[in-house]
């Protein structure tokens, strides 16, 4: 499996992460670049569970080895603070590519 190049997964943060925010980072570490930047703020919950098309019908993400389920809610605020560190470290990640 070929290693993202971002690492949001391992950025310090202002709470402390367990194991379902780890791995939600890393989830977005995956996330193509494109896909992530066609997200908007505006989307309402329903748009933006049909964006990723990973949400169960129960409306929480199909996450592997989670200790806990991972609402809308989480996933926006998680995918947000995962843009913003993108946008800042963009130039030096893709500089080489």
């Amino acid at each position: 499996m070929e290693q993202p190049v971002w690492n949001f997964e391992q950025e310090p943060g202002n709470e402390r992460l367990d194991e379902t925010s780890v791995n939600l980072r890393a989830y977005f570490d995956r996330m193509p670049d494109e896909k992530m930047q066609q997200y908007s703020s505006d989307w309402t919950d329903e748009q933006v569970i049909e964006w990723d098309n990973n949400f169960r019908d129960d409306g929480n993400l199909m996450l592997l080895c989670c200790e806990r389920e991972v609402d809308v809610r989480e996933y926006r605020k998680v995918l947000e603070n995962c843009i913003n560190y993108r946008n800042r470290v963009r130039a030096i990640v893709t500089k080489d590519r």
